[in-house]
């Protein structure tokens, strides 16, 4: 279980890198193509991890933002690029997963909800961590719409590493080391991003 989780983190932890990378020989924030043909891949596997650990949080909100990492690529004209049959399977990928954990035979809604105290403040916290995480991908689809462009924005960044601290009371709570390790990283680049937005911006 644990593997699986701690795969697509590291997809995530690479896309971020690799993104950190281009913006720092660049000198400004950059969207690579792969950071969203990544961000597709490791948010379906992450959102399996989160049906075999009934972690709510970690379902409801890798379902929001797989559908905005097609949009990004289809903004960069790399979507169509894919084979249609890969295409296919990609969009249908997150409802395969909700049919399975349906009517799966260990794992389905009900359990999951019965196993979630949607009460508890720190799974109130954890939560809205989540929800600012997918919160910054509308906000950079936006931003992207309206410049008809893919875009990573200073306020995609900001949200980032405000987001990343909630996750990571959340994850102590929970005692995942898969989020501890992937969100402790991320807001390094997350900040840093930043400092280079700003340099950017200064000497533009």
């Amino acid at each position: 279980m644990f593997g699986l989780g701690f795969f697509a983190q590291s997809l995530f932890g690479t896309r971020l890198i690799i993104q950190w990378i281009h913006s720092e020989k660049q000198g400004k924030v950059v969207s690579p193509t792969v950071y969203w043909q990544l961000s597709l891949v490791a948010s379906f596997l992450f959102l399996i991890y989160g049906v075999f650990r009934d972690d709510i949080v970690i379902i409801f909100g890798q379902t929001l933002s797989y559908f905005i990492y097609v949009r990004n690529l289809q903004l960069k004209n790399d979507w169509k690029k894919i084979n249609i049959a890969i295409r296919i399977l990609l969009l249908a990928l997150p409802a395969i997963a909700f049919g399975w954990m349906l009517f799966g035979s260990d794992h389905n809604f009900q359990e999951i909800f019965q196993q979630s105290d949607l009460s508890h403040p720190i799974l109130i916290l954890g939560a809205t961590g989540q929800l600012m995480l997918n919160f910054r991908f509308i906000y950079q689809w936006y931003y992207s719409e309206k410049n008809k462009t893919s875009i990573l924005p200073l306020g995609f960044w900001i949200i980032s590493t405000v987001a990343s601290v909630f996750i990571l009371i959340y994850a102590s709570y929970r005692i995942d080391p898969v989020l501890l390790v992937a969100q402790g990283m991320g807001i390094f680049v997350y900040v840093r991003n930043i400092f280079i937005y700003v340099k950017s911006y200064r000497t533009a």
